[in-house]
C-alpha cells in the first residue's frame, strides 16, 4: 500500500508542477521566475530559485505530520519529496547544467526533456509558453531525436 501512494503521490506531482509552473511562475509570481528564462545570469543563484523553498515545503509537512500522527503522509510526502528530487537533478543538473552531467547523452528520452524544455525558454516573455511540465514530454520532441 505504502509504494502505490508514494507512486501515485510522484506521479501526481508532474500534474501539479506543469500547473504551478504555467499559471504560477508564469503568472502571479512572474517576477521571480522571469530571471530564469533571461539568457544571461549575474550569479549562479536565480531569484526563480526561491520556489525550491516553497515547493519542500508540502513534502516537509507531510512528512512531519507522517511521524507525529498518520502514517499515510510519511507516504505521500516521500513521493512529493522523490519528485523533488527528480526536478532538481534533471532540471537544474541536467538540463541547466548547474553541475556538468550527462552533457552528451545520446539517450532519446532525455534529448526528448532537453528539446522540450530548449522550447520552453524559446519564449523570453511569461506569454504563449508550451512544455510546462519536466518529466513527461510530449511525443512530437521524440520524434525530433
Amino acid at each position: 500500500m505504502g509504494a502505490f501512494i508514494i507512486i501515485t503521490s510522484f506521479t501526481a506531482m508532474e500534474g501539479v508542477a506543469w500547473l504551478t509552473h504555467k499559471y504560477v511562475m508564469h503568472g502571479l509570481l512572474w517576477s521571480w521566475h522571469r530571471d530564469h528564462h533571461k539568457k544571461e545570469h549575474p550569479g549562479y543563484l536565480e531569484k526563480n530559485d526561491l520556489f525550491f523553498l516553497i515547493f519542500a515545503i508540502p513534502g516537509i509537512a507531510c512528512l512531519a505530520v507522517g511521524a507525529l500522527a498518520l502514517p499515510v503522509f510519511t507516504w505521500i510526502g516521500t513521493g512529493i519529496t522523490l519528485y523533488g528530487a527528480c526536478y532538481f537533478f534533471v532540471h537544474d543538473l541536467f538540463i541547466h547544467q548547474r553541475l556538468k552531467v550527462l552533457r552528451d547523452s545520446q539517450n532519446r528520452y532525455l534529448k526528448a526533456i532537453r528539446r522540450a524544455h530548449k522550447m520552453h525558454h524559446k519564449h523570453l516573455g511569461k506569454d504563449e509558453g508550451e512544455c510546462f511540465g519536466m518529466l513527461w514530454v510530449p511525443f512530437k520532441y521524440f520524434r525530433e531525436s
